[in-house]
């Protein structure tokens, strides 16, 4: 299945999505490529982290098809120390047949929009080097390398090193 990049909505996150973004989280931990986790927490944590989002801890977007599907996220937590609130970590994911359309720049877009307007001037992340489609993304995005955990991952076999990436409002 593909989907028509038009036809996803971008929205911050409401308490009736929380189902479905818990879904969606898991969906793609389980595919053991993308996320430091393999398996998405408990559906009580999800619904708490996202309340905290919204309460004021950070922001969040979601994707959602126009049969109001979650198909994928992105939010940034706010650093919850003095000298670094200006400070908020990005994760996002996306199910698989929605990668590749847009959708996922489109998401960054809006939640660093949203940080920007509750006043984050610095957002930072953590890309695993192997996911080289995401650190493309963030380059575009006006994302700057910073640095590398070396061997950072070692999953299934394999070592990942994780790049550190980071852009500053001017």
């Amino acid at each position: 299945m593909t989907a028509a990049a038009p036809s996803i909505r971008i929205i911050p996150t409401t308490e009736s999505h929380i189902p479905g973004l818990h879904a969606a989280l898991d969906e793609v931990a389980r595919e053991r490529r993308y996320l430091a986790f393999l398996a998405a927490p408990p559906l009580m944590a999800t619904r708490e982290f996202s309340r905290a989002l919204a309460g004021g801890a950070g922001v969040q977007m979601i994707a959602v098809t126009e049969d109001d599907r979650v198909v994928g996220w992105c939010d940034i937590v706010r650093v919850p120390m003095d000298g670094f609130d200006h400070t908020g970590r990005l994760g996002m994911g996306l199910l698989g047949p929605y990668r590749g359309q847009g959708i996922g720049r489109r998401l960054a877009e809006a939640a660093i929009a949203a940080a920007r307007e509750a006043g984050m001037t610095r957002i930072e992340l953590e890309v695993l080097a192997s996911n080289q489609n995401a650190i493309r993304l963030y380059e575009k995005l006006g994302f700057v390398h910073e640095g590398v955990k070396r061997r950072a991952r070692h999953l299934d076999g394999a070592w990942d090193d994780n790049v550190l990436m980071a852009m500053v409002a001017t």
